[in-house]
């Protein structure tokens, strides 16, 4: 699997839209008039972000947020791409926190 990080210094400079045949092209501006706000499939809906402190866990937030330190899964499950450990947070992590 690849991830946009493997290579940060990535030079994308020549990557271009190209248009078939018969298809009017605006100069190589995109259109987007017909995306509505919203209708993203892929970002997330709902949801609060929380910065991790000295001294948190994933159950010390999750009694936080949802009064119920047994919930620290759901935290888990939505942040699983940025926690592998989840007893291993650090200090300015950005969680998600889904609504409860």
């Amino acid at each position: 699997m690849t991830f946009s990080n493997d290579n940060p210094g990535a030079d994308f400079s020549d990557v271009g839209g190209s248009s078939s045949a018969g298809s009017s092209s605006t100069g190589g501006a995109a259109d987007f008039s017909d995306v509505r706000a919203g209708s993203s499939s892929t970002a997330p809906t709902t949801g609060t972000t929380y910065t991790v402190k000295a001294g948190d866990s994933l159950s010390k937030i999750a009694k936080h947020f949802y009064g119920d330190a047994g919930k620290w899964k759901k935290i888990h499950a939505a942040n699983s791409d940025k926690i592998p450990n989840p007893d291993l947070i650090h200090p300015g992590l950005q969680l998600t926190i889904p609504e409860a």
